[in-house]
């Protein structure tokens, strides 16, 4: 497997200096919203402890709460099925799908369906896959991956979007108006549910104790999917399992307000059994968390309830899009779970990152995101993974750190350089630093010569 290539991806999205600002004030104003929301919960803190506290006990006894959910759930009437990878899971999907001749499934916003690149393999078995989010509608006709967990399509101006359904859809491409563009996209989607002969959505809490499952959406469109079709799908990755209904009030009182700032979604949906005449079918996915899981340093990733807060939050995220990232999951999250599915191809993200921990900050159920983005560094260089010129950049940056002299010697050389050498010498391929930015003025003297000035004997 090849490395993604960030750079050109990044540069696609910085080059156009509007979106770029765009994106970088769009997300920080969630942030700003999210803050507003979580100040006014003065037991916040305590809702972080006790939400990480679920979560951690959760995952350290799953193999229980995962038969306890099976149980349960099949005794409401659904069918469960256990997924072992992405290929497994599409493949019952497909099988569900044929079995009752069903060749139209219209589906809610799953980031796991998009990890286990679930449209494409059913596209080419002839199955029709419609995604009814306005965000997920967007990237689709785009043909392009979500950009954000929450919000998949963050980094298109409306003008973009008018352009993409006049393309796809044959709307006016000089229509911008948001409403005339959600109207639109409704008009569209409406007809493909109500003649849909498949429901599917995906799970943001899976409860043990009762067998049910709990979908949370702005645009009441998983209850669509679900409740039209006779046929309802659910896919599950297997971390979203908490053990007790009453531990979900925790996790939805902070879900929204960490993503958008809002008390709540608009919709809280739950599923518990299959509709009267209807069938409902729940597919554990693995995909690679059992493997987390053992992992020492990075297991603590699964507790993750998808919010998108790490991303709102990181300033690289905000000024290079997510799409830059060359992955499903995107931002600091993205940073520490795609190098759990290919260290090769995602080794750059970690790098990705100015370790401010603004990140950790944040994260609802106390994920130590920075650090371990610190310890995916070393497990890169540690695999010999880094690209050469970072790694001799490196090698050569801890002999000049290591040696004072050194040190001193380089600090008065770049000074000079940076004061009188062409811009030519050095702006150049190599300095992949001054690719975005310049180097700052070099100062007239160093805090060493100051400090010597002032402090003769």
């Amino acid at each position: 497997m090849t490395r993604v290539d960030h750079v050109r991806f990044s540069k696609t999205f910085i080059e156009d200096e509007r979106h770029v600002e765009f994106h970088d004030q769009r997300l920080w104003g969630l942030r700003q919203a999210r803050d507003a929301a979580v100040h006014a919960i003065p037991e916040w803190e305590e809702l972080r402890g006790l939400a990480s506290a679920i979560k951690e006990h959760t995952l350290t006894h799953l193999a229980d709460y995962l038969e306890e959910f099976e149980r349960n759930a099949t005794a409401n009437g659904v069918v469960v099925h256990w997924a072992r990878d992405a290929e497994e899971h599409n493949r019952i999907v497909h099988e569900i799908l044929s079995a009752r001749g069903a060749t139209v499934l219209v589906k809610s916003k799953s980031m796991l369906t998009e990890e286990c690149e679930m449209r494409p393999y059913l596209e080419q078995r002839g199955v029709m896959v419609i995604e009814t989010d306005l965000g997920e509608q967007i990237q689709q006709l785009d043909d392009e991956m979500p950009s954000h967990i929450v919000v998949p399509a963050v980094h298109k101006l409306a003008t973009d979007v008018a352009q993409v359904f006049a393309r796809t859809i044959g709307t006016d491409p000089g229509e911008s108006s948001i409403p005339a563009l959600c109207e639109a996209q409704r008009r569209r989607t409406r007809p493909l549910i109500l003649g849909a002969h498949a429901g599917m959505t995906g799970c943001n809490f899976a409860v043990a104790e009762t067998g049910g499952i709990t979908v949370c959406t702005n645009e009441g469109n998983a209850d669509l999917s679900a409740n039209v079709p006779a046929l309802h799908i659910a896919s599950i990755g297997i971390e979203k399992l908490i053990p007790k209904l009453e531990h979900l009030g925790v996790f939805i009182r902070m879900l929204s307000r960490n993503a958008l700032g809002s008390p709540i979604t608009q919709y809280t949906s739950h599923f518990r059994r299959p509709r009267a005449g209807g069938e409902m079918h729940f597919v554990l996915v693995d995909n690679g968390r059992s493997e987390r899981l053992a992992m020492e340093d990075f297991w603590y990733s699964l507790k993750c309830i998808r919010c998108g807060a790490c991303m709102n939050t990181c300033p690289v995220y905000r000024r290079s899009g997510g799409l830059s990232y060359g992955g499903v999951y995107s931002g600091p999250i993205g940073a520490i779970i795609n190098p759990t599915f290919d260290l090769k191809k995602y080794s750059a993200l970690p790098f990705a990152s100015t370790m401010n921990g603004s990140c950790t900050n944040v994260c609802p159920v106390k994920i130590n995101i920075h650090e371990q983005i610190y310890k995916w560094r070393q497990i890169v260089a540690e695999h010999n993974e880094l690209p050469f010129v970072k790694k001799e950049a490196m090698h050569l940056a801890g002999k000049v750190l290591g040696s004072p002299t050194l040190y001193r010697a380089a600090v008065a050389t770049v000074g000079t350089a940076v004061s009188t050498l062409p811009r030519a010498v050095l702006y150049n391929p190599l300095n992949a630093w001054g690719r975005q930015r310049d180097l700052p003025d070099a100062p007239s003297e160093t805090f060493r010569t100051r400090y010597l000035k002032r402090n003769k004997p």
